[in-house]
């Protein structure tokens, strides 16, 4: 990979459990927890009496030279060397999106390889030691205890936890995990329990020499006892469906890893293909370094009804679960993938919608601040104030129609369809010139007549008129189409500038923003836009990039990448080469040094915001466009 990655993963299961490198060379820093906050794992390598730092934080010692770090969809591969040993490790967490069941384990692995440079045998020795901070929200603020674990009888396993076991005790945005257990095992080597004052250690070694016996595996688990709390219910995580016993998921990882291994390089290896055929060699290096993130941003749960529920966090924006106008942005990458995952993070949403809590005639926004998911937090719950009407409806229609089209089965919208049916009749009423509101980009503040926000309640109604016409045939959908396309029409005219672009605002002329929203006309096929008006409003983005990108609109230099992504998804190949590879060089240079952001300043490259958020599986809609538009 040639894109230097802001931020490098490490171990990506969940939320909670989330391990990275911000820095360019993995011994050159702690490694850290997505927030930032220290989730330190240290690896030595023993050549002899000389000990060789790789991972992690040791002034005192000697560092093993870095030569090489590659990326891809599901595995993050260094390569270090001394003068007579190459060693290699390979973080893999295998988030096969398509199989649940791998999906969902809470084991990330570790496989080490030495390698002699010098033609001389040699036995070495490989330590990691993994500190406390993996399972509290901060550094030493409670007691830890550790204990020895049977997980086999050739796996040497332990587990270490906070001594006062409080489950799903609270719920934030820069917060961390502090119950359930951190489990450390391998196979063929040793772990053992280190007890210093309050505070707990783990630490795994094995033997290996550089002609024969020269790999090593490790595997990183926690059982967080319960995940979620559901509407009052706390909830396992899914991968307790194949055994609710830590230590049986963790033997099962270790007989299993090979077949793993191969199945997460080949889907690497096609998605990549698929990337480099239709967006060029960034859009792929992209790609790989989003996948991990975008699941790792989610977690997945059964409810009391045996049905699949996953949850985004939305991490550092505000905390909040199952964000309405979280999920819209990412669905392409599960559009293209699982698309039983997005009504996972419908289901939630639609239940609390349909109770007597939610007051109002159109969308809610979330369902709670993770991981307690017992209804909306944002704007206070039910004050009206702060509430984002046309843009929630909108987001679920689309997204609705669009998880329809993919699996080809329309079951899921037809149990929803009086809910739906009035969020559509809602979007026709209120959504040709919106009224003073919050749309998603809520950081930029309330705003009226909102170009963009219109083309998504146009193109909201357009995709209940594709629910309508598979459920029940052309009459019942003709006048949502009709409805879409004079709202359209209106459009036009009321949002075109002298030059032939198209406004931020309808009432504020010569401005622009990016219409990302067109993108579903695409799409769905739907032809509600002209093509010339498309054509005309992108032709003129690649006249409106800075350095590294085009901003969100007139008002500000910062932009999204989802977004940026969208709207160079309209473009033929060679543009959106060109329109992308500015945001390629923004994660390549920025000083930033954090879990891909998606939003950026497009003159400096620096983060504004937000970072690690589940929105990046919205870079995958280029695949999307290129297999279904």
């Amino acid at each position: 990979m040639k894109l230097r990655a802001p931020a490098t993963p490490l171990i990506t299961v969940d939320p909670y459990f989330s391990i990275w490198s911000f820095h360019d060379t993995l011994n050159s820093g702690e490694t850290v927890h997505w927030t930032g906050k220290p989730n330190a794992i240290t690896g030595i390598l023993s050549v002899g009496d000389e000990d060789y730092l790789f991972m992690g934080h040791n002034d005192d010692m000697e560092k093993m030279a870095q030569t090489s770090c590659e990326i891809d969809a599901l595995s993050t591969i260094y390569t270090f060397e001394t003068g007579s040993v190459e060693l290699k490790l390979t973080f893999t967490s295998p988030l096969l999106i398509d199989d649940l069941k791998i999906m969902a384990r809470p084991v990330s692995y570790l496989k080490a390889e030495v390698r002699g440079l010098d033609r001389q045998p040699r036995k070495v020795r490989i330590r990691l030691r993994v500190e406390d901070d993996v399972c509290l929200d901060k550094r030493r603020e409670h007691e830890t205890e550790g204990e020895m674990v049977h997980a086999g009888d050739d796996i040497a396993c332990a587990r270490m936890g906070n001594a006062c076991q409080k489950v799903l005790n609270k719920a934030g945005d820069d917060v961390r995990i502090d119950w359930g257990y951190f489990y450390l095992a391998t196979r063929h080597g040793s772990v053992r329990v280190v007890k210093n004052g309050t505070a707990t250690q783990l630490e795994a070694d094995a033997e290996l020499d550089t002609d024969s016996g020269n790999q090593a595996l490790f595997a990183f688990a926690y059982d967080d006892l319960f995940s979620l709390q559901y509407f009052g219910d706390n909830l396992k995580g899914y991968w307790t469906k194949e055994s609710d016993d830590i230590r049986v998921i963790i033997r099962r990882a270790f007989d299993e890893y090979d077949e793993i291994s191969g199945r997460c390089s080949g889907f690497s290896a096609e998605l990549y293909q698929s990337a480099l055929k239709c967006g060029g060699e960034k859009y792929a290096e992209l790609l790989m370094l989003a996948y991990r993130h975008v699941i790792a941003a989610h977690k997945l749960c059964e409810d009391k009804n045996g049905e699949i529920i996953f949850i985004s966090k939305e991490c550092f924006s505000n905390g909040c679960a199952a964000t309405v106008d979280v999920t819209y942005p990412s669905i392409p990458l599960f559009l293209l993938y699982n698309p039983e995952l997005i009504k996972g993070m419908l289901r939630p949403v639609m239940r609390f919608a349909d109770s007597e809590a939610w007051p109002f005639d159109f969308a809610p926004h979330d369902v709670g601040t993770y991981p307690l998911l017992n209804g909306q937090v944002y704007s206070g719950g039910t004050n009206p104030e702060n509430q984002m009407p046309i843009e929630e409806c909108g987001n679920i229609l689309i997204t609705v129609a669009a998880l329809s089209l993919a699996e080809n089965n329309f079951d899921f919208a037809g149990r929803y369809l009086p809910t739906l049916k009035k969020w559509a009749e809602y979007l026709a009423e209120h959504g040709e010139d919106p009224q003073n509101q919050l749309c998603t980009d809520d950081f930029a503040g309330h705003l009226a007549h909102n170009c963009n926000l219109s083309v998504k309640a146009i193109m909201g109604i357009a995709g209940f008129g594709i629910i309508a016409e598979n459920l029940f045939g052309p009459e019942q959908s003709s006048y949502y189409f009709e409805t879409a396309r004079k709202m359209a029409k209106s459009w036009i005219d009321r949002a075109r500038n002298q030059d032939g672009t198209f406004r931020l605002a309808f009432d504020q002329p010569g401005t622009w923003s990016m219409k990302y929203n067109l993108v579903w006309d695409r799409i769905f096929r739907t032809n509600i836009f002209p093509q010339e008006v498309m054509e005309t409003e992108l032709n003129s983005y690649l006249d409106r990039m800075n350095r590294y990108g085009m901003p969100l609109d007139n008002r500000a230099s910062y932009t999204k990448s989802d977004w940026l992504v969208w709207c160079g998804s309209m473009m033929k190949k060679e543009d959106f080469e060109r329109f992308i590879e500015p945001l390629w060089n923004a994660y390549n240079e920025s000083e930033s040094r954090v879990p891909l952001t998606d939003w950026y300043d497009t003159v400096t490259a620096k983060q504004v915001g937000f970072q690690h958020r589940s929105v990046q599986g919205g870079l995958f809609i280029r695949i999307l466009m290129d297999r279904y538009a």
